[in-house]
Parts: structure tokens; C-alpha cells; sequence
């Protein structure tokens, strides 16, 4: 593991109480941050904490991030708790239901939208400004590859991702003069609860495509986000950065 210096810094993760989130809640602690996990299953969260409070400080915290006046409490108290906040990760997410669109049911569309799109609005709206206020902060966002290329039968999750990563570039240039970094990945589907929402044919056609010949592991995803969660990302922001095994063209 290379060494990622976040000495002195505070970190949100969104979904940190497992899979892609708890990774980064990891690699950020053995780099010398503060961490607060924020997650809708607070059981889950203060358990991962408890776990991992041997390695550094981490702090629960329960929020729904669909939610605008849940996002605005937590985040409140996250920054009384740490006095600042200088990394944000947006990772809470679902696949939701795999099913063309046509006989896409109105309120799983919404649900998706909500909690994937909406979600990484509310916490960069509320985040963002204490930021700006410090002149510094990185926003880092989990997107798809299903953003860039659309899966069929999966609509709702790539149309949601594809937001994520047009919010990542309009908003990396609306905060480009506070010190801010803004940028998204694109993983291909790590192994992670999220396959429990998934039908074996679509985690069957996901892989088909990866020229790796394998899904990313939740580590490396942790290690490019990491990276760009540093000060020595000083430059890149409204980026995408790929981390698909080789399956995207752009």
C-alpha cells in the first residue's frame, strides 16, 4: 500500500459502514484522518466503527442522505464534532431493480434518483460551504460505469450515475478558486452487497464485459479515491477518473 499523507484532516464517507465505503474509511484512517461514517443503518455503522477504532479515530453518524434536513443536522453536528470538514466522499448507493424501461415501476425510479443523484447533491450543498469557507476541501464521488455507457435493464442506476458525474464537473468549476477539488470515479461492480440487488444475468453481462476478466476490488477503488482525497491532487477537478478494468473507451 502506498503512503497517502491526510495527516490533521477530517473525512466524510457516505455508505462507510460497508463495501466500497468502509474500504475507504480504512485506507483514510492508515493515512492519518479523522473519519465520520455517515449511513442510514447506524447498527451497522457504529459496529464498523467500533471495529476499527483501534486504527484511528472514527465516529458514527446515522443520516439518510435522500433526505435534505437530515443531511443539513448531520452535517452540522459532523462539523462541531470535528471543528472542519476537509474531504467528502459521496458512496451511499443501490442498484435497485434491474428491469427494462418500459415496465419500470415510477416509484423504484424515484427511490434510485433519490438516494443516488439527490443524495450526492444534498451532501455537497451542505458540505461545500464549509469548504469554501476553509479555502480547501476534495469532494470525491462514487459513479459507475454505467453512467458512461448505460447497462440495459439497469436505466434508473446508470441515468443516476451519468448525474453524478455531470454534478462532478459543473461543480468542480463552481469551486475551483477555494483551494476545492471536485471529481467522480467510474468503477465496473465491485463484489459487494450490492449484488444481492442484482439478477445473476446481469452481474453475468457486467463481467462479460470487463477485458480484465474480473470485478475491481473495493481496495483499489479505495486507493485512486484516496489519492484524489489528498492535497497532492492539487490541479484535477471536474474529472472522471476510470477504474473499469479496461472497459471504457473514454
Amino acid at each position: 500500500m502506498n503512503n497517502i499523507d491526510l495527516t490533521g484532516m477530517n473525512a466524510v464517507v457516505t455508505g462507510g459502514a460497508q463495501g466500497i465505503g468502509r474500504a475507504c474509511v480504512e485506507r483514510f484512517l492508515a493515512s492519518g484522518a479523522s473519519v465520520a461514517i455517515w449511513d442510514h443503518d447506524f447498527d451497522l455503522a457504529k459496529a464498523t466503527a467500533k471495529e476499527l477504532a483501534s486504527q484511528g479515530s472514527v465516529t458514527a453518524f446515522e443520516v439518510d442522505v435522500s433526505d435534505w434536513e437530515d443531511v443539513q443536522a448531520v452535517t452540522k453536528d459532523t462539523n462541531a464534532h470535528f471543528s472542519k470538514i476537509d474531504i467528502l466522499v459521496n458512496n451511499a448507493g443501490i442498484s435497485g431493480l434491474n428491469a427494462p424501461i418500459a415496465d419500470y415501476p415510477v416509484d423504484e425510479w424515484q427511490k434510485i434518483i433519490d438516494l443516488n443523484l439527490n443524495g450526492v447533491f444534498y451532501c455537497c450543498k451542505a458540505v461545500a460551504p464549509i469548504m469554501q469557507a476553509n479555502n480547501y476541501g476534495r469532494i470525491v464521488s462514487v459513479a459507475s460505469i454505467a453512467g458512461k455507457e448505460g447497462n440495459p435493464n439497469g436505466g434508473a442506476y446508470s441515468a443516476s450515475k451519468a448525474g453524478v458525474i455531470a454534478l462532478t464537473k459543473s461543480l468542480g468549476k463552481e469551486l475551483v478558486d477555494h483551494n476545492i477539488s471536485v471529481s467522480c470515479v467510474t468503477p465496473t461492480v465491485a463484489k459487494t452487497a450490492i449484488f444481492e440487488q442484482m439478477t445473476q444475468e446481469h452481474i453475468d453481462y457486467m463481467l462479460a464485459k470487463v477485458p480484465r476478466g474480473r470485478f475491481v476490488k473495493v481496495e483499489e477503488i479505495a486507493a485512486m479515491i484516496s489519492w484524489l482525497a489528498s492535497s497532492d491532487n492539487s490541479f484535477a477537478t471536474g474529472a472522471v477518473f476510470d477504474i473499469s478494468g479496461g472497459r471504457a473507451t473514454y
